[in-house]
């Protein structure tokens, strides 16, 4: 008799260990649809995202863009470069969170509080889709929000078109691809395929591309910044010195620094921003 209430007793026992248990669950992954917004796994609350910091200079640069921009520091070339053109003014450049096409970045709330944060000097906006085939046309539509929105933040908006790939013929299409955002909202667009083509007809035994022929060499970025410092400034390339803390020797930056100069003269990179003053 008395084994038998023990037993009972015991199966009383595991069974409300048990309903504990299931009880605890529940709770811990959110059992009970409360609508408790805020908390995550058994009411820890989450801490809010940090806001972006703004950041005080006389020229403010916001880049926006994927591995075209950030692979040997083209960004940082550019600040430099602006920073040695007019040495009278404190320049200060941002780089985005992330590597994303334009199409994805105007959805990415973190980006977008950062265009937000403050006025810009200048906003660069690099990867917009388009068909490596030319046989599939992709959105514009958010890289014209994105030129808004700089405007809306008093910044002079760049639509910065990317190199060609190397050995593929698509120079014009992808400039006329910037060009058509351009004329919808007005953008500055830096003659960048142009000046590789150059390049490659002026100093064929330059190496401009990394070995996937895609990305940038050393050469390459340097060359892209000097067509953007050339559309930021208003500045010719020619009238900068050699920048030493670059892995590109003096020689060739000189030799850059003339197919910028000539580039830019011949395809004027603020055609399509007239109305903003350099």
């Amino acid at each position: 008799m008395m084994l038998a209430k023990r037993r009972h007793m015991n199966t009383q026992m595991i069974l409300r260990t048990l309903l504990a248990a299931l009880a605890l669950s529940l709770v811990a992954c959110g059992g009970g649809g409360g609508g408790g917004g805020g908390t995550q796994g058994g009411g820890v609350t989450s801490a809010p995202p940090t806001p972006p910091t703004p950041v005080t200079a006389d020229i403010t640069l916001l880049f926006m863009g994927n591995s075209h921009t950030v692979v040997n520091d083209l960004n940082g070339m550019v600040a430099d470069m602006v920073r040695a053109g007019k040495p009278g003014n404190s320049v200060a450049q941002v780089l985005a969170p992330g590597g994303m096409f334009l199409d994805e970045r105007v959805h990415d709330a973190p980006s977008m509080d950062l265009l937000r944060v403050q006025n810009w000097s200048f906003v660069i906006l690099q990867a917009q889709r388009y068909s490596s085939s030319g046989a599939f046309q992709y959105s514009t539509e958010e890289a014209k929000e994105l030129v808004r929105m700089s405007r809306v933040q008093r910044a002079v908006p760049i639509m910065f078109p990317e190199w060609p790939r190397r050995g593929i013929n698509e120079t014009q299409r992808i400039f006329d691809l910037h060009v058509s955002i351009a004329q919808a909202e007005p953008a500055c667009v830096p003659p960048i395929p142009q000046a590789f083509d150059l390049a490659a007809q002026r100093a064929p035994t330059l190496i401009l591309h990394d070995s996937d022929g895609n990305h940038s060499a050393p050469a390459g970025a340097f060359l892209a910044a000097l067509v953007l410092y050339a559309t930021i400034t208003g500045l010719s390339p020619l009238d900068l010195p050699a920048l030493p803390q670059y892995p590109v020797s003096a020689s060739v930056q000189a030799t850059l620094r003339g197919i910028a100069a000539e580039t830019v003269q011949t395809i004027p990179s603020r055609m399509w921003c007239p109305g903003d003053a350099i």
